[in-house]
C-alpha cells in the first residue's frame, strides 16, 4: 500500500482580497482606538467631561417649564442669556478632563511601543514612518474628537429643537459652523502633544508625568495672571462701583490679558473666543462678578496653536526610529 504524505495543516495561503497600501496608516489607527476603547476610563472620564453639558440641560428645561407656568411673563433668564457663551463655559470646563482622557488614551502610545520594541515590527516594510506617526495620531484625535463633539452637538440639537423662540438661532446664525470649527481644536493639540511627549520616553507613566507637569505649570501661570487681572480690578474699580458692576470687562494691561492665555488650556480658550466672537460673560451673572479677560489676538494664538503642533510633530519624527539590538 502506497504511503501519502501528510498534508502541513500549520499554514493556510490567503485567498483573500488584496488592496494597494494607500491606507497603511489606518491599520495602526484602528488598533489604537481598538486597545484605547477597551479602557474602562476612557469611558468614564468622557462621559465625566460632558457633565456641565447635562447641568445646563438640565437647568434650561427647568427655566423653561416654570416660565410656561407663568404665561404673559417674559422669562428674565432666556432673554439674557448669550448662548454661545454657554457653550464657550462648557468647553472651557471640560478642558482638564480632556486631558486626563488624552493622558489615558494617548500620552503612552509611542513610549509604550518604545519599551515593548515594537518599533521593528511597526516600521518593517512597506509600513514607513509617516504611516505609523499618521495612524498614532489619527486614533488620539478622532477619539478625542468623539468626546468633545459628541456632547457638543446633543447640548445643540436640544437648544434648536427647544430654544429657538429665545433667540438661539437669532443671536448669531453662524454659531453651528463656528462650533464644527472650534471642536476640532483640543482634539488636535492634545494628539500633536501626546505624540511628541511620549516619544521621548521608553515608560508610559514617564511620559504621562511630564505631560502632566507641563500641563498644570501652564495651567499654574495662567491663574497667576487671572490673579493680577483680579488685582488690578479690585485697585482701579471703587468698592461702590464694583458691588454695582455687571459683566465688567477687564482693565488690565494687555500683556496681562494675552499671557492669561499661555497654557494648554488657555490656547483652546483662547482660540475658541476668537472664533466664536466673544470675550465671554459671568459663569453666574451677577453684581460684582470679577472681569473677564478679552479675547486674544486670533493671528498671534492662532500662529502659537499651529507652532505647538508643528513642533511637537517633529520632535516625535526625529524620535521614532527602529533600532534593532545585535548580540555578539
Amino acid at each position: 500500500m502506497a504511503s501519502t504524505p501528510i498534508a502541513d495543516l500549520s499554514y493556510r495561503n490567503y485567498d483573500g482580497q488584496l488592496e494597494a497600501p494607500t491606507f497603511r496608516w489606518w491599520v495602526v489607527a484602528k488598533m489604537s482606538m481598538r486597545m484605547a476603547i477597551k479602557k474602562r476610563g476612557f469611558w468614564v472620564w468622557s462621559c465625566i467631561s460632558a457633565y456641565w453639558y447635562l447641568i445646563l440641560g438640565a437647568i434650561y428645561y427647568f427655566v423653561d417649564v416654570l416660565g410656561q407656568q407663568s404665561a404673559g411673563q417674559v422669562n428674565f433668564i432666556f432673554a439674557s442669556t448669550v448662548w454661545k457663551d454657554k457653550f464657550l463655559d462648557a468647553f472651557s470646563i471640560s478642558q482638564m478632563l480632556l486631558f486626563i482622557v488624552a493622558l489615558l488614551i494617548g500620552v503612552g502610545t509611542i513610549a509604550n511601543d518604545n519599551r515593548a520594541n515594537a518599533l521593528l515590527v511597526y516600521l518593517s516594510k512597506p509600513c514607513t514612518k509617516a504611516d505609523y506617526l499618521i495612524g498614532k495620531w489619527v486614533a488620539i484625535f478622532l477619539l478625542l474628537l468623539a468626546v468633545t463633539a459628541v456632547p457638543a452637538l446633543l447640548f445643540y440639537a436640544y437648544c434648536f429643537m427647544s430654544f429657538r423662540q429665545y433667540g438661539f438661532v437669532t443671536q448669531d446664525p453662524a454659531f453651528f459652523w463656528k462650533l464644527l470649527c472650534i471642536l476640532p481644536i483640543p482634539a488636535a493639540l492634545h494628539a500633536s502633544l501626546c505624540l511628541g511627549i511620549s516619544s521621548l520616553f521608553k515608560q508610559g507613566r514617564l511620559a504621562g508625568a511630564t505631560y502632566a507637569a507641563v500641563y498644570f505649570l501652564t495651567l499654574s501661570f495662567t491663574k497667576a495672571m487671572q490673579v493680577i487681572i483680579v488685582i488690578n480690578w479690585v485697585d482701579e474699580m471703587p468698592r461702590q462701583a464694583r458691588r454695582h458692576a455687571v459683566n465688567a470687562a477687564s482693565h488690565a494691561p494687555e500683556l496681562v490679558q494675552s499671557l492669561f492665555y499661555g497654557s494648554v488650556d488657555g490656547i483652546q480658550i483662547g482660540l475658541a473666543k476668537v472664533i466664536l466672537g466673544t470675550n465671554g460673560t459671568p459663569m453666574f451673572p451677577g453684581n460684582g462678578s470679577p472681569p473677564i479677560p478679552h479675547a486674544p489676538n486670533g493671528l498671534v494664538f492662532g500662529a502659537i496653536y499651529l507652532m505647538v503642533c508643528a513642533l511637537s510633530i517633529l520632535v516625535a519624527w526625529t524620535r521614532v526610529r527602529a533600532v534593532e539590538v545585535v548580540t555578539s
